[in-house]
């Protein structure tokens, strides 16, 4: 598949990294000449230098031929108006970073649709929900909602004295028997792990863990952690994601928060204040350590840092957590990061490329790819593909099939049911089928199921 993506920034970067692992044919657009560099020292894509919003610029990067245009600069303008050239010339979809309210909004007079745009993308806004889903599972480092809900995929971090460390995942299953759930992969130091049954956990491994939704309570009780509620909440940082995160728990009416929301513009902090009347917003530098002690830090069951400063964002959450805050959860954009922040005690990171990731990957797998999910700081991607009715996986039961070496089937989800794969459960037509592989193997298992 041809692929434009134009803007060579931070989300750019990821997207074209994912892309190109993936074989596809990447064409990078950028002005910017160092942004192109990096991208073409590291990266196996063809770099164009050009204006967005030129068309000879757009012609030269081959725009008119290619299957997806994806337009991520950090201007909603540029995008919109490369969207608008790149469908006239030919481009089968277009996909555009756009985060002005003007244009998300339902009332809005002017739909993406009428400027040639198929699909919208809100990284921060994406990022934001995930912050939301984390704080409704105290205990989980990563949270994934999977076939309508009905499923959920949650990564635990093992602690020294959880009663996993030392068993296989065979006898994990065993020992509980009236629970139905597959560990499907494994982070241990840094490494990634697609698992068998014989595998031994140990410390601090990160597990990440399939389950119906119903039993995920179960299984985070098997783990040695509690879900606790988490009531109080303070958020380091009110322009963005900060201030979407608190618009986001205002409107859960499933249950009242407690938010404390600490901007350091001042009209900023003014206007929040007024608009979200249920949010105590505080006007201040949400990284002084003073300022956290003196707004009670301490007593939040929650505490997350989303301030542009991603350094900042993981020393005031490290802070949080020596002050016995529950659960803290810091935005980064450094992939390095990731790993290192779960390493050195964070709970959880968000990280807004990977939010556009993942919106834009099921665009590029169309037909029976449902949906593809890249997972932080694991080198191992969540697909949710359909089985066609004579496709090769409708063939034979499951533990018979030649899957790829990093790939495993995790669930399979029917019309009137939801059930956790084992070695003899057999794939029907239509069926929707959730599949974990590493990046380099989701063409080969995608073709299993056409």
């Amino acid at each position: 598949m041809k692929i434009v993506i134009i803007g060579a920034g931070e989300i750019g970067f990821d997207l074209a990294n994912v892309l190109s692992t993936e074989k596809h044919d990447v064409i990078v657009m950028d002005h910017d000449k160092e942004c192109l560099s990096r991208v073409s020292s590291s990266l196996d894509v063809l770099p164009i230098e050009g204006n967005a919003t030129s068309v000879k610029d757009l012609v030269k990067a081959q725009v008119g031929d290619c299957d997806i245009l994806i337009s991520v600069t950090s201007i909603d303008e540029v995008n919109m108006i490369s969207g608008m050239i790149g469908k006239r010339l030919g481009a089968k979809m277009v996909i555009a970073r756009i985060r002005s309210d003007d244009f998300t909004d339902k009332d809005s007079p002017i739909t993406p649709t009428d400027l040639g745009i198929d699909v919208m993308i809100h990284p921060e806004l994406s990022a934001a929900q995930e912050i939301s889903q984390l704080l409704k599972r105290s205990s989980a480092s990563d949270v994934i909602n999977l076939a309508d809900g009905r499923m959920q995929l949650i990564g635990i971090r093992l602690e020294k004295n959880s009663p996993l460390i030392g068993k296989s995942l065979i006898q994990y299953s065993e020992d509980y028997p009236d629970l139905t759930f597959r560990v499907v992969a494994i982070v241990r130091r840094g490494r990634t792990i697609i698992p068998d049954g014989s595998i031994k956990l140990q410390n601090y491994d990160q597990i990440f863990v399939l389950a119906t939704t119903e039993d995920i309570n179960s299984i985070v009780k098997t783990t040695g952690k509690k879900e606790t509620e988490l009531n109080s909440i303070m958020i380091a940082g009110g322009s963005d994601m900060g201030a979407m995160l608190a618009r986001i728990l205002c409107a859960d009416k499933t249950k009242e928060w407690s938010i404390k929301l600490i901007e350091p513009d001042y009209e900023k902090a003014e206007n929040l204040a007024i608009e979200m009347k249920d949010v105590m917003v505080l006007h201040g530098n949400p990284t002084d350590p003073d300022l956290l002690a003196t707004e009670g830090i301490s007593d939040m069951d929650a505490f997350i840092a989303v301030t542009d400063d991603e350094e900042s964002n993981i020393i005031s959450c490290l802070m949080g957590k020596h002050l016995e805050v529950k659960k803290t959860v810091a935005l980064v954009s450094k992939p390095d990061f990731i790993p290192l922040a779960q390493t050195i005690g964070l709970d959880a990171v968000v990280n807004k490329k990977i939010a556009a990731s993942n919106e834009i990957h099921r665009y590029v797998h169309q037909g029976r790819v449902l949906s593809v999910t890249e997972l932080r700081g694991i080198k191992a991607e969540v697909i949710e593909l359909e089985a066609t009715p004579n496709s090769k996986v409708t063939k034979k039961p499951v533990k018979k099939l030649s899957l790829p070496s990093g790939s495993l089937i995790g669930g399979i989800v029917s019309d009137d049911k939801v059930e956790i794969a084992t070695g003899n459960t057999q794939i029907n037509g239509g069926d929707r089928v959730i599949v974990f592989c590493v990046p380099s193997d989701i063409d080969k298992v995608t073709k299993l199921f056409q």
